[in-house]
């Protein structure tokens, strides 16, 4: 593979002076998730690098991804109960399974003394691309194309850029303050996926398409959740944690359009897709909603990732993320009808060549930063000195 150096050199160097700096106020997490993290990780053989911790839990995702892609490709199966019962329980597994390896690496990499930036930034890269899969994932057991009881393709897509742009959030306020204010949202909805999955493997999927009180159904009151979360939740307590870094003087950024600056390439990404969704002559959501879904999810991560390196290493975020460009030039030939037949063609190409950019972004880095720092990725060895 063709390595190219994404990191500028300035970017090491920061590197070389990172300190990792996080607080985490989650009762669900402080009282009851930690003490089961701290006893699992004891269990974990001292050799075994925190990194393929990481690398495990995110494969399991993606093979729980494509077992659902294989059962319910257009996120119809469910209500028509055509999924293995069996589906719902690796599903309940895989998501703990990566839930509990993405809480424990950091734990066992203080345990065996091999903290490194790299694999906070291998931890926190995963986790950008990961989000979208937990959440795609979830879809297969409540979607409903068409809208009502379950969830349609328009909300799903808003469903997923709620709970991508809330992990921006989270990064922004980082690049910002320098500390990382874990969300609350994060353990909470990992364990209502784990017992959604064990409720539908029990009970049946039947579940999720009977109206609760007021003839409310599940997916209605969960869309409903994540927004007020959102609004009266995530956003004033990440604009508190900034406005007291304010007060203490401790900013990192010294101007309003530098402290802004990580939020122009998302909010410009969520604008043309919105775009494309909404003005698509063939109705490419409707069309293939896991497809797009995906897209949408390898985008942002490709997206996200270079904040982190930016916040990561103390260096200014870019302006406008490449991957813009040739989506803009898609989206306006698609939806001024210069595309024609050809747009699902496009769109797939498009999906397929982001998703390769993104992997060879993700391998050349992690090369990258292995050789500066001198340790492998995978392994507790040290890298031979050149």
């Amino acid at each position: 593979m063709l390595q190219l150096r994404y990191v500028t050199e300035e970017q090491l160097a920061g590197f070389d002076q990172y300190q990792y700096s996080a607080v985490d106020t989650n009762p669900l997490s402080v009282y009851v998730m930690q003490h089961l993290w701290n006893r699992i990780v004891k269990i974990v053989p001292l050799w075994i690098a925190p990194n393929l911790l990481t690398f495990s839990g995110f494969l399991l995702l993606l093979i729980n991804y494509f077992v659902l892609s294989f059962y319910d490709w257009d996120y119809t199966a469910s209500g028509s109960q055509l999924i293995p019962n069996w589906v719902w329980w690796f599903a309940a597994l895989s998501t703990f399974s990566a839930y509990a390896l993405d809480s424990i690496d950091g734990k066992h990499a203080r345990r065996t003394q091999s903290s490194s930036p790299l694999g906070e930034l291998f931890d926190h890269g995963l986790d950008s691309w990961a989000t979208s899969l937990f959440t795609i994932s979830w879809f297969s057991v409540c979607a409903s194309p068409g809208g009502s009881p379950g969830l349609s393709e328009h909300t799903m897509f808003l469903f997923l850029s709620i709970v991508l742009l809330n992990f921006m959030l989270s990064h922004w306020e980082k690049y910002n303050t320098g500390v990382l204010f874990l969300p609350w949202g994060y353990d909470l909805s990992q364990v209502t996926l784990v017992t959604g999955y064990l409720l539908t493997a029990i009970v049946g999927v039947e579940i999720w398409y009977k109206p609760l009180v007021f003839g409310y159904y599940v997916t209605t009151v969960s869309l409903t959740l994540i927004i007020a979360c959102s609004v009266f939740l995530s956003l004033p307590q990440t604009f508190y944690n900034i406005y007291t870094a304010y007060q203490r003087k401790t900013l990192k950024q010294d101007s309003l359009y530098e402290a802004l600056l990580p939020l122009v390439s998302p909010a410009l990404l969520f604008s043309l897709l919105t775009v494309w969704v909404a003005l698509s002559p063939c109705n490419i959501l409707i069309k293939q909603p896991r497809l797009f879904l995906f897209m949408v999810g390898v985008a942002f991560s490709s997206v996200a990732c270079r904040v982190i390196v930016c916040q990561m290493s103390n260096t200014r975020s870019e302006s406008f993320h490449y991957l813009l460009f040739p989506l803009a030039l898609v989206v306006f030939a698609a939806v001024t009808g210069l595309l024609g037949r050809l747009e699902e063609s496009v769109f797939m190409a498009f999906t397929a060549l982001t998703t390769m950019a993104h992997v060879h972004y993700g391998v050349c880095v992690g090369r990258q930063l292995s050789q500066h720092l001198n340790i492998h990725i995978f392994s507790m060895k040290k890298r031979a000195q050149e």
